[in-house]
Parts: structure tokens; C-alpha cells; sequence
């Protein structure tokens, strides 16, 4: 029950209506405080039997159950005259995969909040900025045409549900080809960035992590979903 309270939190207005997707087995309590919102579809690999029939007072709600599925390593896209063939992106960054480029380095509990931020960014439309803080989504800006709009929207959004942006850290799915959206991000608290690296003006970021206590790292990889 506490990792979807602090999913809710996350985005309580997006929430209404949408589906939601469970990596664990649902029991009663947990079921109960997702009833107090409109959720049109439920997927879990489990319900506990008492969750299962208090999801199931809600009318014309569709409740999954997960299946084990292997899937493809290609994707497809249509396009004009054709088809867009790609590898799927099935990299997962840990923390050997990290490259510190500051003379600050993440603390423990930021490197785990990285992590975390870089897993949701990896799935979120570009361009897109994510906020973390303690393993916890604060606010995430996505589908902009600019880094800097998304990271705007994201500081906006979090201040609106009541987060503190102080010590949390930033995932972005490209590099940053200014130092402007670093320096917006660390004047509303953030603390650490993890970004792909690649720009040809990385040291201007890095040189603002450096003279402002920032911790930066690198990975070398870059998620750009469209």
C-alpha cells in the first residue's frame, strides 16, 4: 500500500481514470485505497480473494491478470511508404554502468534515486525531464520540445502537489546542450543529475555542477523514446 500511495502522490490528477499496472499481488488494504479513485483497468500478476471482489465493486471496471511473455527484440513503426524496423531498447543502467564527471559524487541514497529516475525516463516520451527524490516520482515533464520546457513543467507540477525539490535528483533522456537546464534545476534544489553525456558542450554542465556542489554522472547511453 505505501508504494501506491507514493505513486498517487506522484500525479494524483493524471491518475483519474487511467490503468494501473502492479508487479506484486494486490491484498485488501492496498485494494481499498485504490478504490477511492476511478481506475478504469487493473493488472497484477495477483489479487488477494477479499481484493480481489472489492475491485470488482466498481462497475465496468476491467481487472487483468498478469502473464509471463517473451517479448520481441524488434519493434515495428509504420511509416510513409514503409515500416520502421528497430531494436528495442532493453538496457537497464546499474550503478557500475555510472561515470562520474564532477568533483562532487552522488551519495548512496542519490545513486539508488538515479537509478530509479533513469528507469522511468527510459519509458517516458522525449523530451523528457524526471524528478526523484528518496525512490519516489515527485514530477516528471514529458513530450516537450524542449529540455528545458520539460524541466520547467516537471519543477511546476512538483510544487503544485507539494514536494520539496530539495536534495532530489534529475534523470534526462538526452544530454543537455546548454548548462541552462542544469542551473534551473539546481536554484529548485536538485542535488544530482544523471544524463547520457555526448553533447559537444558537456563541460559547460559540468563546470556548473563543479561550482555549485552538484553531482553529475554520465551513462553513456541514451534513451530517446518517440
Amino acid at each position: 500500500m505505501d508504494a501506491w500511495k507514493l505513486a498517487l502522490a506522484g500525479d494524483p490528477v493524471s491518475a483519474f481514470g487511467g490503468v494501473l499496472i502492479c508487479n506484486r499481488e494486490i491484498d485488501l488494504e492496498t485494494a481499498e485505497e485504490i478504490n477511492k479513485l476511478f481506475c478504469e483497468i487493473i493488472l497484477a500478476p495477483g489479487y488477494k480473494n477479499n481484493a480481489l471482489e472489492v475491485l470488482k465493486s466498481k462497475k465496468n471496471r476491467i481487472i487483468l491478470l498478469e502473464k509471463s511473455f517473451d517479448f520481441p527484440a524488434k519493434q515495428f513503426r509504420s511509416a510513409l511508404n514503409g515500416v520502421l524496423v528497430q531494436d528495442k531498447d532493453l538496457k537497464v543502467e546499474v550503478e557500475g554502468d555510472l561515470k562520474t564527471v564532477t568533483l562532487t559524487s552522488p551519495s548512496e541514497q542519490e545513486i539508488k534515486d538515479l537509478l530509479f529516475a533513469n528507469k522511468i525516463v527510459k519509458h517516458t516520451k522525449s523530451n523528457t525531464i524526471v524528478l526523484v527524490k528518496n525512490g519516489q516520482l515527485l514530477a516528471s515533464g514529458v513530450g516537450q520540445t524542449s529540455r528545458v520546457d520539460a524541466l520547467k513543467q516537471a519543477i511546476e507540477k512538483a510544487a503544485s502537489f507539494g514536494f520539496d525539490l530539495s536534495g532530489a535528483v534529475m534523470a534526462s533522456d538526452a544530454f543537455f546542450p546548454f548548462a541552462d537546464s542544469v542551473e534551473i534545476a539546481h536554484k529548485a534544489g536538485i542535488s544530482a543529475v544523471i544524463q547520457p553525456g555526448g553533447s559537444v558542450k558537456d563541460q559547460e554542465s559540468i563546470n556548473y555542477c563543479n561550482n555549485n556542489n552538484v553531482s553529475m554522472v554520465f551513462t553513456g547511453i541514451r534513451h530517446f523514446k518517440h
